[in-house]
């Protein structure tokens, strides 16, 4: 099989006004399937999207996992936090 190429959220494109986007960052605490359980809940993931971006943020050390309003994503960021995940709204 062809390697298929893994896309983020907003990949390629740029932040239009009044969008942003939460960017999860890596740590060497929390294992791949507390992550992925996380997106699912938090972001509303499927499993392939939330295993893509868990996978992303191992090895490129961030990814970015959903883009909106900044209310939005200033409640999944803490949502994420809550349970013990380090992300920032850029």
């Amino acid at each position: 099989m062809g390697k298929e190429k893994i896309k983020t959220v907003n990949e390629g494109a740029d932040t239009k006004e009044g969008q942003h986007v939460l960017i999860l960052l890596n740590d060497d605490v929390h294992t791949f399937d507390y992550v992925i359980k996380a997106l699912i809940e938090v972001c509303s993931h499927d499993p392939v999207q939330a295993e893509q971006c868990t996978l992303i943020t191992h090895y490129k050390g961030k990814c970015e996992v959903s883009s909106g309003e900044l209310e939005k994503l200033r409640a999944q960021r803490r949502s994420l936090a809550e349970r013990g995940l380090k992300a920032y709204v850029k």
